[in-house]
C-alpha cells in the first residue's frame, strides 16, 4: 500500500510518499519561518494562507521525487488536528480532494500520533510497547503505547509545554523567532550558574510544569545588569533545567511502568543536550532510547503518510466530511478499526 501524507498543523507544510515494501519513498517541507519571524511567533491566517499557496505544489513534487503518479497512491491521509483549526482544513481540504478525485480512501491523523510514530521510521524502530515522552511547542506528557492506537497518558504538563517554555523563554532573552533553537544554540556559549528550579521533581508524580521556570528567568533578568554573558548564562541555566526535569521524571515513569523502551519525539526531542542526557540516563537504567532523525522531530509529512499508512491498511477511513479540530486529546484515539 502506497500513501500520500499531508501536514498542515501549524506553520509547516509537509508532504510525503510511504510505501509498505519500500518505506519512505519522498518527503518534501516547506518552512513559514520567515514570514512569521517578524511578528514574533505564528500568525494563524498567514499560515492559512501560505498553505493554500504551497501545499499543491508541494504534492506534484512529492509526487515527483517518489517517481509516482496519481494512478500509483492507494490512499491520502492528512493531519486532522490538534492545531490551527485554518491551517488544518487547508490540508483536509486537499487530502479529501484528492483522495476523492483518485478514487481511494482517506484518513485524518492525529498530529500527536504521528509524532509518536516517527522513531518506527527509523532502520531500529522500538517494538510495542514502549513509553514516550512528547515534548513539543504545543505538548509535553508521557504516553505508555501498548499499541497502535492503544495509548495511556501517564504525565503531562499542567501549565506551559518545554516548547512552549523555551520560546517564552528565548523571547524574554530577545532571541530570534522560532525561540527554541535560538536560545539551545545561545546556552552552548554559556554557564550554567543559575540555580533555577526543577519543577514538581521533588512531588510524586509523571506531571511536569514549566511557567514557574520561565518566571524564574525573568525574574534573574531584572536583578542583574544585561549582557551577552548574562543571556548565555540564563539561557544554559534555563536549558539544563528543562532537560534534567525531563529526564528525572522520565527515568521515573520507566521504573514505575515496567517499560525498558523510551521514545522521544516531537521538537524539543531534537535538543543536542536532552539527547545526551536521555542516552545516559537509558543507560544506567538498562533501557534503549529511541529518536526520529532531526528532521523528523519537528512536523513533517512523513510521520502523516506513516501514521495514515498503519490505519489505512487496517481497513480504516474518515468518513465523508472535511473537518479539523483544534484540541484532540492523544488517549481518545483506539486500534484501527474497518469501515462498516
Amino acid at each position: 500500500m502506497r500513501v500520500l501524507g499531508i501536514e498542515t498543523s501549524c506553520d509547516e507544510s509537509g508532504v510525503a510518499v510511504y510505501d509498505g515494501e519500500r518505506g519512505l519513498m519522498a518527503h518534501v517541507l516547506h518552512s513559514q519561518v520567515d514570514a512569521h519571524a517578524v511578528y514574533g511567533g505564528v500568525v494563524p491566517e498567514l499560515a492559512s494562507r501560505d498553505h493554500i499557496r504551497k501545499l499543491a505544489p508541494l504534492v506534484r513534487e512529492a509526487l515527483a521525487a517518489a517517481d509516482c503518479g496519481p494512478t500509483d497512491i492507494d490512499g491520502v491521509a492528512y493531519t486532522a488536528g490538534p492545531g490551527l483549526v485554518g491551517a488544518l482544513l487547508v490540508g483536509a481540504s486537499l487530502g479529501r480532494s484528492l483522495a476523492w478525485a483518485w478514487g481511494v480512501p482517506s484518513l485524518g491523523v492525529h498530529h500527536m500520533e504521528g509524532h509518536l510514530l516517527a522513531p518506527l521510521l527509523e532502520d531500529d524502530p522500538p517494538e510495542f510497547p514502549f513509553l514516550a515522552l512528547l515534548v513539543s511547542g504545543g505538548h509535553s506528557q508521557l504516553v505508555a503505547v501498548e499499541g497502535l492506537g492503544r495509548y495511556q497518558t501517564v504525565g503531562q504538563s499542567i501549565d506551559d509545554a518545554a516548547g512552549e517554555a523555551f520560546d517564552k523563554t528565548a523571547k524574554l532573552l530577545g532571541l530570534p523567532y522560532p525561540g527554541g533553537p535560538a536560545l539551545a544554540e545561545l546556552a552552548e556559549t554559556g554557564t550554567a550558574r543559575f540555580d533555577f528550579p526543577r519543577p514538581l521533581t521533588r512531588k510524586p508524580g509523571l506531571d511536569f510544569s514549566f511557567s514557574g521556570l520561565k518566571t524564574a528567568v525573568a525574574y534573574a533578568l531584572q536583578k542583574a545588569e544585561p549582557s551577552p554573558t548574562l543571556k548565555a548564562d540564563i539561557a544554559r541555566s534555563f536549558e539544563e533545567a528543562v532537560v534534567d526535569t525531563l529526564v528525572l521524571k522520565c527515568r521515573r515513569a520507566i521504573r514505575q511502568t515496567g517499560l525498558r523502551r523510551l521514545v522521544i519525539a516531537g521538537g524539543v526531542g531534537a535538543n543536542r543536550r536532552l539527547r545526551r542526557a536521555m542516552a545516559a540516563m537509558c543507560e544506567a537504567q538498562d533501557a534503549s532510547l529511541h529518536f526520529p532523525r532531526p528532521e523528523f522531530c519537528t512536523d513533517n509529512g512523513a510521520m502523516i503518510a506513516f501514521a495514515g499508512y498503519c490505519r489505512l491498511r487496517a481497513g480504516e477511513v474518515t468518513p465523508p466530511g472535511i473537518s479539523a479540530r483544534a484540541r484532540w486529546r492523544l488517549d481518545e484515539l483506539r486500534p484501527p478499526t474497518a469501515a462498516a
